[in-house]
């Protein structure tokens, strides 16, 4: 892993259901995931869908209230893949890390967008 790849933010451990697809073939199909820990630029899930570092992904997710204090809220991210691993836990599945390069949040009445 680079300097520039490395982990800065803490990582939250929360399973979150989310939906991901590859950005860089017009053919995917969105596939569904969940979490095994969070940050502010950063995913790591578990899938049986075989990506590859540097692949750039869209994933979609609800963040919990304990994550954005008093309400939950959607979020959808442009994310690139950074690192592959066999699962340890799941045979035929890999964790994916994914450092997250533009998110958009779904605007609660009265507020508007990030990215």
């Amino acid at each position: 892993m680079s300097t520039k790849e490395r982990r800065f933010d803490a990582r939250v451990n929360v399973r979150v259901p989310l939906r991901f697809r590859t950005l860089n073939n017009p053919e995917s199909t969105e596939q569904f995931a969940e979490s095994e820990n969070l940050s502010q630029q950063g995913i790591y899930f578990e899938t049986v869908v075989p990506l590859k570092v540097g692949t750039p992904v869209e994933v979609s997710l609800c963040l919990p209230p304990e994550l954005l204090g008093k309400t939950s809220g959607d979020v959808r991210c442009v994310a690139r893949v950074v690192h592959v691993q066999p699962s340890s836990l799941m045979a035929g599945k890999v964790g994916v890390g994914l450092h997250i390069e533009q998110y958009e949040a779904k605007a609660s009445v009265g507020e508007r967008s990030t990215s």
